[in-house]
């Protein structure tokens, strides 16, 4: 579904369930978790921590089910993970794609902590002809007329990576009901959609799943005939922390003149940012930034620039390049679902 129009009223419905991350928050290394940006699909199922069990079995030698204590025993990880929903960016699209109208916010970075996914399907043993791995949460909705839990699939290589993990704990707290308490899956350098909340079932198959998570939703397709590409690895992207104070309405900045400390942050799922450029006259130069080292492997980085601010009236944005050499574009690349929209993030900002 295309709008010319306003935001729907069932968009701002879905705007009023979830939110994204105040770009103000940049300044922290750990989104705090009431921060992080959230995307709720159906309701937020009522589980209980002391009874949840996750269940394995499919294609394995051994069916298993673990609760939350029996996850505790294994080998515990935190990994620092930049999570980025695949509709960031959706709202700036014309004719733009009705469904959660996200800017730029959609984002956040946390430590989770819990099991490495490869540990749980190694006690279950996978059959030598299994080819993939699906994961259900306990959430349950209607979507496009199907009636359906929310699952996500990754390849069984995928899914043994050791980053690839069911976490128990966020920023070193029980994870919260909003972000998939008891157990969620976390799929490092993927967009958020993969990341399946409030996980009940892993289940090792021999074909290619075809969930309506994978075979209609999540495909960047240029019409409803294109049957498209799926979703997957985030692209490269880079957001300015907020300049000296907004306005209330259009969220434009003003700052007073002089030296200005520009900064933000920058990350990507096919690798290292190598880059940030920065610009004041609305794309015409490109200035090279400070980067800071990562987090993590799979985590955003800082940069810094500054300005010799006169002034006047700009145009201000950020892009940047990942080690494989992919860079945002100046302005947004159209598809019909909205996703993977990278473009760079431009400000308009008042010198005075």
């Amino acid at each position: 579904m295309l709008s010319e129009a306003g935001i729907t009223g069932e968009e701002l419905a879905l705007a009023a369930r979830n939110h994204g991350m105040p770009l103000e928050a940049l300044r922290y290394d750990l989104t705090p978790a009431g921060l992080h940006y959230l995307l709720i699909h159906y309701d937020i199922p009522a589980l209980e921590a002391e009874s949840h069990v996750l269940t394995v079995g499919g294609a394995v030698e051994d069916a298993v089910s673990f609760t939350l204590a029996d996850l505790a025993a294994l080998p515990q990880r935190t990994e620092t993970v930049t999570l980025e929903c695949a509709g960031n960016g959706r709202a700036l699209l014309r004719p733009r794609p009705v469904s959660q109208p996200w800017l730029f916010e959609a984002v956040g970075t946390a430590a989770w902590t819990g099991v490495s996914v490869s540990d749980v399907l190694e006690a279950a043993g996978p059959h030598s002809d299994a080819v993939e791995v699906v994961f259900t949460g306990a959430d349950r909705g209607m979507e496009g007329g199907v009636e359906q839990a929310y699952q996500r699939s990754l390849t069984l290589e995928e899914a043994r990576r050791r980053e690839v993990m069911l976490a128990t704990h966020m920023n070193g707290a029980p994870l919260l009901p909003q972000h998939g308490a008891p157990l969620r899956l976390v799929v490092p350098g993927w967009y958020g959609m993969t990341s399946v909340k409030w996980l009940a079932d892993i289940s090792v198959v021999t074909e290619p799943f075809a969930g309506y998570q994978h075979e209609q939703a999540y495909r960047v397709r240029q019409s409803e005939e294109d049957r498209g590409r799926p979703v997957d690895r985030i692209q490269p992207r880079s957001l300015i922390q907020p300049l000296g104070i907004p306005d209330f309405f259009t969220r434009g900045r003003v700052v007073s003149p002089g030296e200005i400390g520009m900064t933000g942050r920058a990350w990507s799922g096919f690798g290292a940012v190598v880059g940030v450029e920065v610009s004041v006259d609305g794309g015409e130069t490109w200035h090279e930034s400070r980067l800071r080292p990562p987090l993590a492997e799979y985590a955003w980085c800082g940069w810094d620039w500054t300005w010799q601010a006169q002034p006047g009236h700009y145009r201000v944005g950020a892009r940047a390049e990942d080690v494989t050499g992919r860079i945002q574009p100046l302005e947004p690349d159209w598809n019909l679902g909205g996703y993977e929209v990278n473009p760079v993030h431009w400000v308009d900002v008042e010198v005075r």
